[in-house]
């Protein structure tokens, strides 16, 4: 176990963006709920996979909904809590500990908020490696744990408590609440023994992030590229170079959908490369040529600051840099690409991990 304090959370926050993908809710507004709790209560508490007994109940928490109405509807760090304290209710048993449902942007900090305020830890670990749109989309339902029972609770107090055949249900249903309570709320779900947790998660997000946000906070002290420093700690590839050159953006069935158009500078001149989210940057296409695709990471940086831009917070006229990265093996399995993977979102195109498309082209 360690202590993880306000200033850690700066480092977390920064580098959970960049394993964000575009998505996963704004790191500002996450790590802005957890420091308010802990300037009341103190540092966080994080444990490690194998502190975990194989018996020991371990709920996630995070934010649903989508990212662009969670910038306006900016939540006061009651409702995680709220939404915590319903599943325990429902479950009659203390947990031991709480856990980020994906290590991506705001979800990978609202955990802390629930940690600190109930004065339970947090485990270094997460359920899909980066963020995705969906709550099937993560690891734990490939290995056949089920999401619910689950609580959603909302801004005013209301929590409900679901219960579904399957993952996908889960989805369903808990995506039209919170369409119902304002496009974005509140969840726990997923509850796992430690024994699930060390076999089913994505272990050691929590402190991979933190070292991301490291490495880009020490390159801009130094003078260093901070978006080679990020390449260089995510064993990423440089995908584009450009300004931004259109946004289109809507919020549609509580996600944040669009495409944008990246002009190319540089290397990249009198190209445009094409992104498509929902929430998260799903694939990356330059003409007919398709660079990187979901499940593996497609993340837009600051051409200056290596900060990551989420996708709703893109603007026209921004210098960027995007790049992609491997994703967890077992999302490219079968199964996993079945759940995650391009012809999910109906894009039609045969997955091919980044590296491969990347040494086809020269690498970059």
């Amino acid at each position: 176990m360690r202590q993880v304090t306000s200033e850690d959370l700066n480092d977390i926050a920064l580098g959970a963006a960049v394993l964000g993908t575009g998505g996963g809710g704004d790191p500002y507004i996450g790590k802005l709920m957890a420091q308010s709790s802990m300037a009341t209560h103190g540092a966080a508490t994080m444990m490690y996979a194998d502190e975990l007994d194989d018996d020991d109940l371990v709920i996630p928490s995070a934010m649903m909904g989508a990212p662009t109405v969670m910038v306006e509807k900016v939540p006061s760090g009651k409702e995680i809590v709220t939404a915590f304290k319903a599943l325990t209710e429902y479950y009659g048993k203390e947990p031991r500990a709480t856990m980020s449902c994906e290590a991506g942007g705001l979800n990978s900090t609202t955990p802390f908020t629930v940690a600190v305020e109930l004065g339970i830890p947090i485990v270094d670990a997460d359920m899909m490696g980066r963020a995705f749109p969906e709550l099937q989309m993560c690891t734990p339902t490939l290995a056949g744990i089920n999401a619910t029972p689950m609580a959603v609770a909302d801004e005013k107090g209301n929590s409900v408590i679901i219960n579904t055949v399957e993952n996908r249900w889960t989805e369903t249903f808990a995506r039209t609440l919170t369409v119902d309570m304002g496009c974005s709320a509140m969840i726990a779900l997923y509850a796992m023994t430690g024994k699930q947790v060390k076999e089913a998660c994505v272990l050691g997000t929590i402190s991979y992030a933190e070292r991301i946000g490291q490495a880009i906070r020490r390159a801009r002290a130094n003078h260093l590229d901070p978006v080679e420093t990020v390449r260089a700690a995510t064993g990423g590839y440089i995908l584009w170079q450009g300004k931004v050159g259109d946004v289109a953006r809507r919020t549609e069935t509580g996600f944040a959908r669009g495409d944008a158009r990246i002009d190319g500078t540089g290397a990249f001149d009198g190209r445009s490369l094409s992104l498509s989210f929902q929430n998260e940057f799903l694939i990356a296409r330059d003409g007919d040529t398709v660079l990187a695709t979901t499940p593996d990471l497609i993340t837009v940086l600051d051409a200056e600051t290596g900060v990551a831009i989420t996708t709703e917070t893109l603007r026209y006229g921004y210098r960027v840099v995007v790049i992609a990265m491997p994703c967890d093996p077992r999302w490219r399995t079968a199964e996993g690409l079945q759940l995650v993977g391009p012809d999910y979102f109906g894009y039609g195109v045969p997955y091919i991990p980044v590296e491969q498309r990347m040494k086809a082209l020269g690498g970059r």
